[in-house]
C-alpha cells in the first residue's frame, strides 16, 4: 500500500531539488518538486500537500511572500511548512518563524537531520502522517509498513478504511463530522458525497471484527475513535 503523505518542495535549484527529494522518498514520502511561487500556488489549488519545505529566494517572488499568503488563506493555513534556505541571519529566522514558518532549516544542510525534522513536526502537527507505529486496543496499524494487526494477526484492509483508520488512530476520543473526514481523510479537493463516510466506516468495522466496537457513532455528529 503506497504512502499518502506528500510533500510539497519549492526550490529552484536543481542539485537541491534532487538532494531532497531523493532523501525524502528513501524516508518513505511522496514528493512534488516547483521551482517558483507561483507553481506552488497553483499545485495547491489541486492538491494538498501534508507538509511544504520551501526556500527563500526563488524566481519569481520571496518565499516568505508565499508563506504569508499560505497563513492568510483558510484552507492552506494549516499545512506544516519548513523554511529551507541559505539567509542564515539571526534577524532571517527570526523573519522567518515570524511569518509562519513552523522550522527553519539553513543550507548546507544534512539530509538526515532535515528527514528528522520533518517527522518530529509531522509527529506535532498531523500525526496521522507520523511514523510512528499507532495502538487502540488489539490494533495495531504501523505506517512504515502500511499494515493493520489485531491480536498480532495481520488483516486485509482496504486503502480507503486504512487511511480512515489511521486518521481516527492518530486522533482518538475525537468526534469528527462526516465534512471533516472528508477533508481530512481524502482531502479538500475530491468531490465525495458525505454519505460515502458511512460506506467506509461500515466497511471499516466488518475489518476490526471484534474490534469494531473502537469506532463509535455519535449520532447528529459523526465518528470518533475511543476505548471507552
Amino acid at each position: 500500500m503506497a504512502t499518502d503523505t506528500t510533500i510539497l518542495i519549492v526550490e529552484d535549484e536543481p542539485a537541491i531539488v534532487e538532494l531532497v527529494s531523493f532523501s525524502l522518498r528513501a524516508a518513505g514520502w511522496n514528493t512534488f518538486a516547483v521551482n517558483t511561487t507561483a507553481e506552488a500556488w497553483e499545485y495547491l489549488q489541486r492538491r494538498t500537500p501534508q507538509l511544504i519545505l520551501l526556500d527563500w529566494m526563488l524566481p519569481d517572488q520571496s518565499g516568505l511572500r508565499l508563506l504569508s499568503k499560505i497563513r492568510s488563506d483558510r484552507q492552506f493555513n494549516e499545512i506544516p511548512v519548513i523554511m529551507l534556505t541559505a539567509k542564515s541571519m539571526e534577524e532571517d529566522k527570526i523573519a522567518g518563524l515570524d511569518h509562519g514558518a513552523d522550522d527553519y532549516v539553513t543550507k548546507p544542510f544534512s539530509p538526515r537531520e532535515l528527514t528528522a525534522r520533518i517527522k518530529a513536526l509531522l509527529r506535532r502537527k498531523s500525526p496521522e502522517h507520523a511514523q510512528t507505529a499507532l495502538t487502540a486496543g488489539s490494533v495495531v496499524l504501523d505506517p512504515v509498513s502500511c499494515t493493520v494487526k489485531i491480536e498480532d494477526n495481520k488483516v486485509d484492509i482496504g486503502h480507503a478504511e486504512y487511511k480512515l483508520l489511521k486518521f481516527f488512530m492518530a486522533h482518538p476520543e475525537r468526534v469528527f463530522s462526516r465534512s471533516q473526514l472528508l477533508d481530512k481523510v481524502w482531502g479538500d479537493h475530491v468531490v465525495i458525497e458525505e454519505r460515502t463516510v458511512d460506506v467506509h466506516v461500515l466497511r471499516l468495522r466488518k475489518v476490526l471484527k471484534n474490534a469494531e466496537s473502537l469506532i463509535k457513532t455519535v449520532r447528529s455528529v459523526g465518528y470518533m475513535l475511543s476505548e471507552k
